[in-house]
């Protein structure tokens, strides 16, 4: 996959999202979130939830498991992502042909 492809699931993913998500909640989450709610006294639960993914985001950016993911599924980073451009593309080194080496040294 390519850095194009990632453009384009992004996209679509971004369209198939609502204003509102909802989100079914297993008794655990539940709990946890009661007690967050109890605790930070927020204004509405949904703010809760938006720090959460918030927080998901950037531990997952900081631990690099974002790039590894992206790496593997569409080969980019998530700078290559942010950029718009491979590494490849950045340094130039996609502009000249892949050497053949039984030509090398021919003049």
């Amino acid at each position: 996959m390519s850095l194009e492809e990632l453009t384009d699931e992004m996209a679509q993913q971004y369209a198939d999202f609502d204003d509102e998500l909802a989100v079914s909640l297993d008794r655990e989450t539940r709990n946890e979130l009661a007690l967050l709610e109890t605790a930070l006294e927020p204004e509405e639960t949904d703010e809760l939830v938006r720090r959460a993914i918030h927080m998901l985001f950037q531990t997952t950016v900081e631990t690099g498991k974002l790039d590894f993911h992206l790496r593997s599924g569409f080969d980019v980073t998530y700078d290559e992502y942010l950029s718009g451009m491979t590494f490849g593309e950045m340094t130039g080194a996609d502009q000249y042909p892949k050497l053949d080496d039984e030509r090398r040294y021919r003049f």
